[in-house]
Parts: C-alpha cells; sequence; structure tokens
C-alpha cells in the first residue's frame, strides 16, 4: 500500500514562498513519477507540476512557470515544490499524486495514488 503525505503547507503574504514536501512509503520512490495538483474551492483539480521518476524531466502550468520548481529527492523518498513569489489566486489545497511510469504525467486521471492535501493560503 503506497502512502503520500503532504506538509508545509500554511498562510503567507504576497510575494513570499513556501515548500510543500510529500512523504511517501510502500514500494520504491524511485518507481513513481509524481506530480502535484491543487483545488481551489468551487473549481476542479487542476494540474501544478510532474516529475519523472528520477528526475530528469519536468512539466509546469504556465500560471507557476518561473516560480514553482519541482524535484525529489528519492534517498528520502521525498517530493518536493518550491513556491515562490506567490500570488493570492496560489491559494488552494495542494495535493501531491503518484503513478508507477517512467513517463511525466500531466493529467489527474493518470495518478493512482494521492495524498489527503496541505493548504495553501496567499493574502493580498
Amino acid at each position: 500500500q503506497v502512502q503520500l503525505v503532504e506538509s508545509g503547507g500554511g498562510l503567507v503574504q504576497a510575494g513570499g514562498s513556501l515548500r510543500l514536501s510529500c512523504a511517501v512509503s510502500g514500494r520504491p520512490f524511485g518507481s513513481y513519477a509524481m506530480g502535484w495538483f491543487r483545488q481551489a474551492p468551487g473549481n476542479e483539480r487542476e494540474f501544478v507540476a510532474a516529475i519523472t521518476r528520477i528526475g530528469i524531466s519536468t512539466r509546469y502550468t504556465d500560471s507557476v512557470k518561473g516560480r514553482f520548481t519541482i524535484s525529489r529527492d528519492n534517498a528520502k523518498n521525498t517530493l518536493y515544490l518550491q513556491m515562490n513569489n506567490l500570488k493570492p489566486e496560489d491559494t488552494a489545497v495542494y495535493y501531491c499524486a503518484a503513478q508507477i511510469s517512467n513517463g511525466v504525467l500531466t493529467t489527474a486521471p493518470q495518478y493512482a495514488y494521492w495524498g489527503q492535501g496541505t493548504q495553501v493560503t496567499v493574502s493580498s
């Protein structure tokens, strides 16, 4: 059984930074392509960033390019999302997701495993 646990969310002023972490247990972490998604109230869950299982390739949604960085430490079984220059429109619950794959996966249906989410609130 794979378990994903997010941490690092919180309240930050616009222009500030946060780093989210996702600790993964279960099968070897290096087997999984990983992604970050977010969901704001009243909105559908949307793709934020993704990374291949050994971290060679990454993808970002346009609205976060140049501000967010996805990375992983396979030795620590942990996925990260560094978020800089945060904006109020980044406010959402952020979820990490995992799927056994060699590719970089950018849609929610492609992922089988999900964390419970961590709240990020950016005040103006």
